[in-house]
């Protein structure tokens, strides 16, 4: 009797795999100087995978990152420029909406993507030398490796 109230207390506060099917495709933001692009996967058995390129002032920049399951829970694992993952748990989701975050990493300590209409939001939050600081991308879905305009 006692393991079944365990498994049904554990079923009740396990968070359901967020749909974040609305997050995949190629993403453009051609703002700000900088030309910033993210191609995430379809969602497979709750797995979406994911890169980043960004070009500023003629520097390169990556990230591959994916949205998943983890051993710390669903969660986002960046690796910016190759370095070792950080994980951000599921923090809050809805329909168009998935906020993930980690209060042990220095900078940023939330990630946010949000669909709006046809685009896609991306904003990371967090402080800098005690100062709250963000960082947001405004993408327009566009055919596969779309460039911006020169």
């Amino acid at each position: 009797m006692l393991t079944a109230m365990l498994a049904a207390a554990l079923f009740q506060t396990a968070p359901a795999t967020p749909d974040l099917s609305w997050m995949g495709g190629y993403w453009l933001d051609c703002s700000n100087g900088r030309e910033a692009s993210e191609t995430w996967s379809d969602p497979r058995a709750g797995l979406s995978v994911g890169h980043a390129v960004t070009t500023e002032d003629g520097r390169p920049s990556f990230e591959v990152s994916h949205i998943g399951p983890t051993p710390q829970g669903f969660a986002y694992v960046a690796q910016p420029g190759g370095a070792p993952p950080t994980v951000f748990a599921l923090a809050e989701s809805g329909p168009t909406r998935a906020v993930f975050a980690n209060a042990e990493n220095d900078f940023p300590t939330r990630v946010i993507y949000e669909r709006d209409g046809a685009g896609l939001k991306a904003r990371i939050e967090g402080e800098i030398g005690g100062q709250a600081r963000s960082m947001e991308w405004i993408f327009r879905a566009a055919p596969l490796n779309t460039r911006c305009p020169t």
